[in-house]
C-alpha cells in the first residue's frame, strides 16, 4: 500500500471508525456515517459542561493539524494512490496569450477533432465489443460442443473432466493476466469510470495495458461460465479507448500530433471518456440510445447539451458499425458466432396486449424484485469484504480464490442438473429436440433420445442464449417450476460470488438473467391470475431486479425496450423499474455507488448532507498552508515540493511588491515542476525583466495522460541554482475560485461539485488577517474526515436516523 501523505490532493478515504459502521463503509478502512448536528449543542442547553465545551470548541476554534485519511483506494484488484483531476481553466499569463493567439481557424479543427474523436471512439467501441460476443461465442461454444458429444456418447465423466478443465484454464488466464500484467482490469470498472468522471484520477486505469487485459480477460472470463458479464467491462473497455485518443499520441514512443494538443487536459478527456462509458453500453446490447441515457443517470457527474449531442453520435455509430460487422457474420464467416448479445433478443409476442388484471402480479413483481435487488447488493457487500481480506494476503491468493471459486461454479453447473428430471420433447416446436450443438432451449444432457433436460438447457449455454430462453414467448410448459426455482436460487447466488474475483466481470447480465428467472419464476406461481405470457414475466422481472440492485430506471427502460425490440412493453416496464427503485431505496445504496464507496474513491454526491447547513468551511479547513512568494527562492519551492504532497500553492505578494500582503493566486505542482526543469532562473530577488512567453509554450504546461506525473526527485539541481529565484507571476491563476470562511459547508460543496473544481481557496472575513486562511479541497468534504475533526458527531441523536436504513438492512 502507498504510503499516505497528510492532503496530497485534499481528499481521503479513511478517518475515524465508527463502531456501527454501516455496510457502505470503503474496503480498506472504516467510515462513519454522516449525521446532524445535534440541537441541544447548537443552542447551547442541554448535555453536560463537557458537550458545551466541545461545541465552543467547535463553533470558534482553529483547527491547525493536517488531515491524516486515506490518499489510496482499491482501482481494480490492487491499491493505488489517487489524487484529483483539474476540470478549472487556469487563467495564466501563458494561458491567455495562448488564446490570443489562436484563430477562426484553430476553433474550427477544435470542433471538426471533437467530432472525429466521437466517430473514433464509436467505431473502436463496436470493434472491441464485436470482438468480445465473437470470442465468448466461439470459446465457449467449441466448450459446449465438444461437451455435448462426450454427453451424447454417454462418457459423462469424460464431458465432466473437459468442461471443469476448459473452466480452470480460462478462468486461470483471465486472473493471471489481470494480476500480473493490468491489476486495474479487474471487476467491471464501471466504479472506476465513475469516480473518474467525478472528478477521481487513478494509475492505469485507462492504460493500453487494461485496454488489451481487459478485453482478453473479459473473453476468457465469460466463456468460463463464471457468472459474469461483459457490458461493464466493455463500459471501461469504451472509457480507455476514449482516453487513450484524447491524450494526443505517446511522447514515450514519439506518437504525437501537435493537432490533438487541443485535448491535453482534463476537461475535454471527461467529456471522451463520458462518450466513450455510453459507447461500452451501445456495444454491449446494441442499445444506442439506452447507452447515452445510460452515461447520464448512472456514471456522469457532469451533464450539457452539447454533450448530448456529441454521445448520441458516438453511439449511433456503434450501432451502425455494429450492424455491418454483423452481417458480414451472416455468411458464416465467424465461426460459431449466433444469435448472441450483439442481437437484439427479439423474443416476446408480436402483440403484448395486457389488463386491468395484470397489474396486481406485474406489482407484486416490482416488490419484491426491489427486496431482492438490495439483498443482492447487501450480500454483495459482505462477500466483495471477505474477498479483500483473502485478496490483499497477496497475488497467490488471488489466483486460489478465483480457481476454487470456478471449481466450485463448474461442479455446480454440471451437477444441478442431475436432479432435474427429463421431459418429453414437444411436438410443435419449430426447434430440433433434443438441441444438438451449443445453444438450444432442449439440452439431452442424461436423458433419452426423445426427451430433453430443462434445468441443463439454462445452465450449459451462455449467458446471452439462456436470456433468450427464458424471454422466449409461448414457452409456458418447456421448463419445470423446481427447475427455474433451482436455476434462480444458483444463478442468483453464483452471481454474487463470481464478481470480485482479480478478472474482468461485470454484474449487468448476470442480474438481467437471474431477474429472467425469477420473472419466469413469479410467472408460474401467480400467471394463472394474469394473461401475460411467461417470457414476458421474465422481461419483467430482469427490469425488477436490475431496479432493485442497479437503481437505473430511464435507461434501463429504454436498454430493455432496446433488447426485446417491443415498445408495447414500456407501461409494464416502468410502472416494474420505478416500484422496484421505490422499495430497494428503502434498505441501502444503488450497487455501483456501494462498490465506490468500498473501493474507497472519495465520490462526491450531488447533494449536500443536512448537518453541512450548520457547518461553515472555516470548521473543516486544516493546517498548516503552504504559500510562496511572488518571486520566490528556487531551494524553498523544491524543499516544499519534496516534504508535502500538496497540488496547489497559494502565490501571495508581499512587501516590497505590494503594499500589504496580497493573494496573487494559486500555482499548480506540475506547472512549479516544470519550471524548475526549464531553469529559466534569475539571481536576485526582483521582478524578471525576461518576458517568460518567448521562453514557454502553453503545451510545455498541458495535462499528461491519466495516472502520468512528473516527480520532483527526478529533476536535478546544483546548489548554486538552488540559490537562485523563480518569478512565479507569469503562471499563476489570477482568478481562482474563492469563497468566505463563513461561507456553510453546504454552499460550498454545491459550488465546488457543479464547477467541477480541485481546490477553493478560503478567505478572512477580516482584511487584518492573511491574505488566504485555507483551501478546500475533495477530502474536506468526506464524511469521514468531518467527523473525525469533530467526533461529538458520533454523539447525536440524529445517527439513528441516518442509519435507519442499516438496521433494516440488519434483519436478513
Amino acid at each position: 500500500m502507498a504510503p499516505r501523505d497528510p492532503k496530497e490532493d485534499g481528499f481521503g478515504v479513511g478517518g475515524a471508525a465508527d463502531p456501527e459502521a454501516d455496510i457502505e463503509a470503503p474496503l480498506l478502512v472504516s467510515s462513519g456515517s454522516s449525521f446532524l448536528l445535534d440541537p441541544a449543542l447548537e443552542d447551547g442547553g442541554g448535555g453536560d459542561e463537557e458537550q458545551r465545551r466541545r461545541r465552543r470548541r467547535f463553533l470558534h476554534g482553529s483547527h491547525t493539524h493536517s488531515n491524516t485519511t486515506s490518499q489510496v483506494a482499491l482501482v481494480g484488484a490492487d491499491v493505488c494512490p489517487i489524487e484529483s483531476l483539474d476540470y478549472e481553466l487556469i487563467e495564466n499569463d501563458v494561458f491567455k496569450q495562448d488564446w490570443r493567439a489562436r484563430g477562426r481557424g484553430h476553433i474550427l479543427r477544435y470542433v471538426a477533432l471533437k467530432w472525429a474523436l466521437c466517430f473514433l471512439v464509436g467505431a473502436l467501441a463496436a470493434a472491441a465489443g464485436f470482438v468480445a460476443n465473437l470470442g465468448v461465442e466461439n470459446v465457449a461454444g467449441a466448450k459446449f460442443v465438444v461437451t455435448s458429444d462426450l454427453m451424447l456418447d454417454g462418457r459423462h465423466g469424460s464431458a465432466f473432466a473437459v468442461f471443469l478443465a476448459s473452466n480452470f484454464a480460462l478462468t486461470m488466464l483471465a486472473a493471471v493476466l489481470t494480476v500480473y500484467v493490468a491489476p486495474a482490469a479487474a471487476g467491471s470498472g464501471i466504479p472506476e469510470v465513475k469516480a473518474y468522471l467525478n472528478g477521481v484520477d487513478a494509475p492505469n486505469i485507462f492504460s493500453l495495458k487494461t485496454l488489451i487485459v481487459k478485453i482478453v480477460g473479459c473473453i476468457a472470463a465469460v466463456s468460463s461460465s463464471l457468472h459474469v458479464g461483459k457490458a461493464g467491462p466493455l463500459v471501461h473497455t469504451g472509457a480507455c479507448i476514449a482516453s487513450i485518443l484524447g491524450q494526443g499520441g505517446s511522447r514515450k514512443y514519439r506518437m504525437t500530433c501537435r493537432w490533438l494538443r487541443y485535448f491535453k487536459n482534463d476537461r475535454d478527456r471527461r467529456d471522451l471518456v463520458t462518450c466513450g462509458s455510453a459507447a461500452g453500453i451501445a456495444a454491449a446490447f446494441r442499445a444506442p440510445v439506452g447507452g447515452v441515457l445510460f452515461a447520464l443517470e448512472t456514471v456522469s457527474s457532469w451533464w450539457r447539451s452539447a454533450l448530448l449531442w456529441r454521445a448520441f453520435f458516438t453511439t449511433a455509430m456503434v450501432a451502425v458499425v455494429l450492424r455491418a460487422l454483423i452481417d458480414f457474420c451472416q455468411s458464416g464467416k465467424c465461426g460459431l458466432f449466433g444469435k448472441g448479445g450483439l442481437i437484439m433478443f427479439d423474443v416476446t409476442a408480436d402483440y403484448v396486449t395486457y389488463h386491468l388484471i395484470d397489474l396486481p402480479p406485474v406489482i407484486t413483481l416490482g416488490v419484491f424484485g426491489g427486496i431482492l435487488g438490495s439483498l443482492y447488493n447487501f450480500f454483495l457487500d459482505k462477500v466483495l469484504r471477505l474477498y479483500n481480506l483473502i485478496n490483499e494476503k497477496g497475488k497467490a491468493y488471488k489466483l486460489l480464490l478465483a480457481a476454487t471459486v470456478t471449481v466450485c461454479t463448474s461442479c455446480c453447473l454440471f451437477g444441478l442438473p442431475w436432479i432435474a428430471a427429463c421431459k418429453p420433447c414437444p411436438t410443435d416446436t419449430r426447434e430440433a429436440c433434443p438441441s444438438i450443438g451449443r445453444s438450444g432451449n432442449f439440452k439431452k444432457f442424461q436423458c433419452a433420445t426423445d426427451e430433453y433436460n430443462d434445468l441443463a438447457s439454462l445452465f450449459f449455454n451462455t449467458n446471452d442464449d439462456t436470456i433468450r430462453n427464458l424471454y422466449s414467448a409461448g414457452t409456458d410448459d418447456e421448463f419445470h417450476i423446481s427447475s427455474i426455482l433451482v436455476f434462480f436460487i444458483a444463478s442468483y447466488f453464483l452471481g454474487i460470488f463470481s464478481y470480485g474475483l482479480a478478472l474482468p466481470s461485470g454484474l449487468f447480465v448476470p442480474v438481467i438473467l437471474t431477474g429472467a428467472a425469477y420473472g419466469r419464476l413469479v410467472g408460474m406461481l401467480i400467471g394463472s391470475q394474469s394473461t401475460l405470457d411467461h417470457g414476458l414475466f421474465a422481461v419483467l422481472g430482469s427490469a425488477a431486479l436490475l431496479g432493485g440492485s442497479m437503481r437505473m430506471t430511464v435507461s434501463v427502460c429504454v436498454i430493455i425496450l432496446e433488447l426485446t425490440n417491443n415498445l408495447r412493453m414500456l407501461p409494464l416496464v416502468m410502472l416494474v423499474l420505478l416500484i422496484s427503485k421505490v422499495v430497494a431505496d428503502a434498505f441501502n445504496a444503488n450497487v455501483y455507488d456501494l462498490l465506490v464507496r468500498l473501493k474507497g474513491f472519495p465520490h462526491l454526491e450531488g447533494y449536500a448532507e443536512p448537518y453541512m447547513r450548520q457547518l461553515s468551511v472555516s470548521d473543516v479547513v486544516t493546517g498548516p498552508l503552504q504559500t510562496f512568494n511572488g518571486i520566490e527562492k528556487v531551494g524553498h519551492i523544491v524543499h516544499v515540493l519534496k516534504t508535502t504532497g500538496h497540488n496547489g500553492f497559494p502565490v501571495v505578494d508581499e512587501p516590497p511588491f505590494s503594499d500589504t500582503p496580497t493573494l496573487y493566486g494559486l500555482i499548480l505542482r506540475d506547472h512549479l515542476l516544470v519550471l524548475l526543469r526549464k531553469k529559466d532562473f534569475i539571481r536576485s530577488c526582483t521582478a524578471s525583466t525576461l518576458n517568460a512567453l518567448n521562453h514557454f509554450s502553453h503545451a510545455e504546461f498541458a495535462k499528461r495522460g491519466s495516472g502520468k506525473h512528473d516527480r520532483i526527485e527526478d529533476i536535478e539541481l546544483c546548489p548554486e541554482e538552488l540559490e537562485m529565484f523563480v518569478d512565479l507571476h507569469p503562471f499563476t491563476n489570477t482568478s481562482p475560485y474563492t469563497v468566505l470562511e463563513t461561507m456553510s459547508l453546504a454552499k460550498a460543496l454545491i459550488l465546488f461539485r457543479e464547477v467541477g473544481l480541485r481546490h477553493l481557496l478560503v478567505l478572512p472575513k477580516s482584511s487584518k488577517r492573511a491574505p488566504v486562511v485555507g483551501i478546500l479541497t475533495r477530502h474536506d468534504f468526506m464524511p469521514e474526515h468531518i467527523l473525525g475533526l469533530h467526533p461529538f458527531l458520533f454523539k447525536s441523536r440524529w445517527k439513528k436516523v441516518r442509519l435507519g436504513k442499516v438496521k433494516v438492512t440488519n434483519i436478513f
